[in-house]
């Protein structure tokens, strides 16, 4: 899976976590607020994985043009 997606799926789950928490909190049910919060923080991972191959990605070009340029 690519950066943009991984980002795209994070955002959807972080996103659907808060809601799963705050309709859980309106109608009193503790394992609907704790499935949201485990799906927010599934969210938050997925950001963050892509954020990190998007920062890999970006170094291994940086790299690679670098490289070319000596040549």
């Amino acid at each position: 899976m690519g950066s943009t997606s991984d980002k795209i799926k994070g955002t959807a789950n972080e996103a659907m976590g808060k809601v799963k928490q705050n309709v859980g909190e309106a109608v009193g049910s503790d394992k609907m607020r704790s499935d949201g919060a485990i799906q927010e923080v599934k969210g938050k991972g997925q950001k963050a994985l892509g954020d990190a191959k998007e920062a890999v990605k970006d170094s291994a070009n940086k790299a690679a043009n670098a490289v070319n340029k000596k040549l």
